[in-house]
């Protein structure tokens, strides 16, 4: 079973939130972070590039000394304060009138090791690395991982009890999302959840934060290593993330663009295509269900549907889509081999909407767009529970969690 504790968080008065709490880093580049953050935002912590002209690269020294520099200033402005003792919280998300409500809590770096906390993706060294040094430098979890659990009805009682309380934060962000936030403080009910988790959950899937939850089990070895007097019961051997039950998640599109078409013409590529997939012109776009595509191509769109024995339903991997798409025609015929290195493929999350697509090819810088069906959460619970890997690029999850509404220190 999975491993949770309640920490004491740094958050924010609830008269600035909004002005504190910001974006995950990754979700905007360093010029639109810059346009973004006001005084107070912790995209000043989480994205310190922006505080020099001209914006420096996200991996210099400077700038993760900077991330430093202003963590100590929010506490010290009282931007950032110290709730009196451990605590869970409840993370509730709206959007498009579905709401999702989350446990935000500590998860054992262990049960990372030992696959009780389960992945999806691979991840890339760099990018685990840059995680890496800002939790050490630190010494805090800044921003969650998102994990996903299987429901749970006692948890959902105290979570929905708790919920139907005054929020602590109540605010709608620049997408029109929903956050609401709640303190559980109660200490029957703390150790009710403490309870139901470690003796229920059975495990946690890495649903948004691959490489953050690898960072931090790395720190936490790295910590053990330094410390002479380790024991276990330090606080760097935990990690911050907001848990949510699965049913109440759910997975949007993730679509491909691409560069050229390999040396290949219009005529000659969707040739090859027609190889394995049924391909008609269409003036609906979006996927009709599993194993069907949508592509646009020189200010057309098509429909690729699959063909019989092109993909194995009963293969936890074969079934997706993104491996059809990507062994038949990113790798077979544009000659894309490594997702995550290759520089003609591009990723567009389907909360940027199909006109996205429409755009960049349009525009030139690309000649091809793929619009994909989502894959299920079940399609990606059952993937980590075989100790499979999902391609790159396979799920996005909205809405993204807020930044700087609870802050997880190592000490």
């Amino acid at each position: 079973m999975v491993r949770v504790k309640p920490f004491a968080a740094l958050r924010p008065p609830k008269n600035i939130v909004t002005e504190v709490a910001a974006p995950p880093y990754d979700v905007l580049n360093s010029q639109e972070a810059k346009a973004m953050a006001g005084e107070k935002s912790l995209l000043h912590i989480t994205k310190p590039e922006i505080d020099f002209d001209p914006i420096l690269q996200d991996h210099d020294p400077e700038v993760y000394d900077r991330a430093v520099e202003n963590f100590r200033r929010w506490r010290e402005a009282g931007w950032l304060k110290r709730d009196p003792k451990p605590c869970y919280y409840v993370y509730a998300q709206t959007m498009a009138g579905r709401t999702q409500y989350g446990l935000v809590l500590c998860a054992h770096a262990d049960d990372y090791a030992k696959g009780i906390i389960k992945k999806h993706e691979l991840t890339r060294r760099d990018k685990e690395d840059d995680r890496m040094i800002h939790v050490r430098n630190q010494n805090a979890n800044i921003e969650p991982v998102f994990f996903a659990y299987k429901d749970n009805a006692a948890l959902n009682e105290i979570v929905s009890r708790v919920a139907s309380g005054k929020p602590e934060y109540d605010f709608i962000d620049e997408n029109n999302f929903g956050h609401r936030f709640w303190v559980l403080d109660d200490d029957a009910d703390i150790a009710a959840v403490t309870q139901h988790f470690t003796q229920e959950v059975p495990a946690f899937y890495v649903a948004d934060g691959h490489h953050r939850t690898a960072a931090a089990a790395r720190v936490c070895e790295e910590k053990r290593a330094q410390n002479p007097h380790h024991d276990g019961t330090e606080e760097y051997n935990w990690f911050m993330a907001v848990c949510f039950p699965s049913s109440q998640l759910k997975i949007i599109d993730y679509n491909r663009v691409v560069k050229d078409l390999n040396g290949l013409g219009n005529d000659a590529f969707l040739k090859a295509i027609a190889q394995d997939f049924e391909v008609s012109s269409t003036d609906e776009p979006s996927p009709s269900g599993l194993h069907n595509f949508s592509m646009y191509l020189a200010g057309k769109w098509y429909s690729l549907t699959a063909k019989p024995g092109r993909y194995d339903d009963t293969d936890p991997i074969g079934v997706l889509d993104v491996d059809i798409l990507s062994r038949l025609v990113l790798d077979r015929i544009l000659g894309i081999k490594d997702l995550r290195t290759d520089k003609r493929i591009d990723f567009v999350g389907g909360i940027r909407g199909l006109g996205e697509l429409v755009r960049r090819v349009d525009s030139g810088e690309m000649a091809v767009a793929f619009a994909l069906y989502p894959v299920s959460m079940e399609q990606l619970e059952n993937i980590a529970d075989s100790g499979n890997i999902m391609p790159p690029k396979t799920t996005w999850f909205e809405p993204k969690l807020r930044s700087g509404l609870a802050i997880h220190t190592l000490d």
